[in-house]
């Protein structure tokens, strides 16, 4: 790792104008004191601390910085001793908050690796789903994720976690025993397991890097329709993927009109986003950003639609950022019906970058539109049918996630009633075909 601030290549983000170095703009303070200060800087928590000044002076979407001298700001961090690590992550972090911008922030290491995971769409472990089951107290096998270790070895839904490299799981919770489980890859893990009709046994795996799935899907017979019930729960690296093959195996199946699930889907990666659109979308706009020069980037389908099958879009105040961004293309385009409930708001755009020391930094570099030019940033997106859950209804389906997604579930039931009249959902007949606009998968949400 070189000494200067570096991109993720796992989050697909470009630096806009290559890499920053450490000294880029110290020269506004004279020869003299640049001299002194690269001399402080050499292994020092202040590294960290100028980095971080350096990437959101070139890159944060707001150029007057929140109305805050930032040269100043500069100034006085690197005016500081820092005894530790520790002590500059918090003077990095109490100079970000002047900007005012909750998702302009500062990762530590532990922080950072948690991100990248999450927007990697993988982790390091034996690929299963647990639980503790509420009848026998015990961790559970929900599912054996498909290629996994996990389920090479023959492990089953059912089966029983007893212990974990010896250690007995009784009274363990589901977060610790994944911490356990979870490793570098390469590394082994034993299990012992019980299961119906069997002594318990021990079973010896290798941990792998696991594709974490992101999109659950299944055909729903609802009266004469056949419909394709998809579930995204988030805009993971691969989500993209498993999206595509959601849609060609529902396509496969006969489907004829789709539910596509956002609620509760924070966002995530915003090329994922972009894909995804096409996916649906042959024609149209999909999203526009600016950024702080008030360069305009209009990202459009390119007539790779997988269906054109009518689709209805459910979300919450939960569904955000990319999430916001695929729900506004398909409305703004007439190509979905939306059900549920008024979005998040989230309408800007991060680049996240990894520091020498592992920790990371997010930086607002761009505000994004729908299709229509609507800016709904502390807005949300007002669905076409607007139908929020009520506390009693929400606390049913969280206590009973089976019942997503099925007539128990108001806003699905609602979806179907709109799809069987078969009006409102269908892709517009006459959409014009519009070029694509190269570059903006250099952004990331």
């Amino acid at each position: 790792m070189n000494s200067s601030a570096k991109h993720h290549s796992l989050l697909q983000v470009a630096m806009i104008g290559g890499a920053i170095a450490t000294t880029a703009t110290v020269s506004v303070f004279g020869p003299a004191w640049t001299r002194s200060v690269r001399a402080a800087l050499q292994d020092s928590p202040k590294a960290v601390v100028d980095q971080v000044w350096q990437l959101v002076n070139n890159e944060y979407v707001d150029g007057k910085f929140n109305q805050q001298d930032w040269l100043a700001v500069r100034k006085s961090l690197l005016s500081k001793d820092y005894s530790s690590k520790e002590e500059a992550y918090v003077a990095i972090r109490e100079a970000l908050q002047r900007l005012n911008d909750p998702y302009t922030r500062f990762m530590d290491p532990k922080q950072f690796e948690v991100l990248t995971s999450q927007t990697s769409g993988e982790v390091s472990g034996i690929g299963i789903r647990m639980e503790l089951n509420e009848t026998t107290k015990r961790l559970t096998v929900l599912e054996a994720i498909e290629n996994s270790p996990a389920l090479k070895a023959g492990i089953k839904a059912g089966d029983e976690i007893l212990a974990i490299d010896g250690k007995p799981t009784q009274q363990m919770k589901v977060d610790d025993a994944s911490k356990l489980i979870r490793g570098k890859e390469g590394t082994a893990i034993t299990l012992r397991l019980g299961r119906t009709g069997n002594s318990a046994f021990d079973l010896k795996l290798t941990r792998a890097k696991i594709e974490v799935p992101t999109v659950a899907y299944n055909l729903k017979q609802e009266g004469s329709r056949r419909v394709g019930y998809i579930r995204l729960r988030e805009f993971s690296a691969h989500a993209a993927e498993q999206m595509a093959r959601a849609i060609r195996n529902l396509n496969g199946q006969k489907v004829d009109s789709y539910v596509l699930d956002l609620r509760g889907n924070p966002g995530g990666l915003l090329q994922a986003s972009i894909e995804i659109a096409r996916m649906w979308l042959d024609d149209g706009g999909i999203v526009r950003t600016v950024n702080r020069q008030g360069f305009n980037e209009d990202t459009k389908a390119n007539r790779t639609a997988l269906t054109k099958l009518p689709l209805a879009v459910l979300v919450d105040g939960n569904s955000a950022s990319a999430s916001e961004i695929l729900t506004g293309a398909l409305k703004d385009n007439k190509r979905a019906v939306v059900i549920g409930g008024q979005t998040f708001g989230k309408a800007l755009v991060q680049s996240v970058h990894e520091l020498p020391d592992g920790s990371g930094l997010a930086v607002t570099i761009a505000h994004y539109y729908t299709p229509n030019g609507t800016d709904i940033n502390h807005k949300g997106i007002t669905p076409d049918i607007k139908l929020e859950l009520t506390d009693a209804q929400e606390r049913q389906l969280a206590t009973n996630p089976k019942l997503i997604g099925t007539q128990n579930d108001p806003q699905y039931a609602r979806a179907i009633a709109v799809l069987s009249g078969n009006t409102f959902a269908r892709p517009p007949l006459n959409q014009s075909n519009q070029p694509m606009s190269l570059g903006a998968n250099e952004l990331k949400f």
